[in-house]
């Protein structure tokens, strides 16, 4: 049989585990993003409070500042953060979808042959393994099935 080709397209794969995980992503670079400006707070504010002159207009201005430059940091950054997120998943999302649709055409009674995935993407072990598992199968499905009086005696001698 001729191996499928697989084209890569910009379309969600599995959009629940995909949007997910992202969301995570863009979450932890949105509170990292929070907690830089939590610290440039605490240590100009330290600093505002030691100077001999001016520390209350550094004080003042630091915020509007902070808040600026938090903006314009997470108007850049986060989107970045989802687009790489969504095409980082597509290394995983894909083969799931490629295993779960390889298993259920085996339930529906199908022979399909090996799973094949992308060159990069992860989860080559696991179709190593599912490829592995159908070899097995497939083997003990073309041994000649024997009587089954001849399988009693074998199970009753053991």
């Amino acid at each position: 049989m001729s191996a499928q080709r697989h084209e890569r397209r910009f379309k969600l794969i599995v959009p629940s585990l995909q949007v997910k995980l992202t969301s995570i992503f863009v979450g932890m670079a949105a509170l990292s993003l929070l907690l830089q400006v939590g610290l440039f707070t605490h240590r100009l504010g330290a600093l505002a409070r030691e100077l001999p002159n001016d520390g209350a207009v550094l004080w003042g201005e630091m915020r509007s500042i902070l808040v600026g430059v938090f903006l314009t940091s997470a108007i850049t950054f986060l989107p970045v953060v989802f687009v790489v997120g969504i095409l980082v998943t597509f290394r995983i999302a894909g083969p799931m979808h490629r295993l779960e649709k390889h298993l259920r055409a085996i339930v529906r009674g199908e022979h399909p042959s090996d799973v094949t995935l992308r060159k990069g993407d992860e989860l080559q072990e696991l179709a190593g393994l599912v490829n592995e598992a159908l070899a097995v199968t497939r083997a003990k499905a073309a041994l000649p099935a024997r009587p089954a009086s001849s399988r009693e005696g074998q199970e009753t001698a053991a």
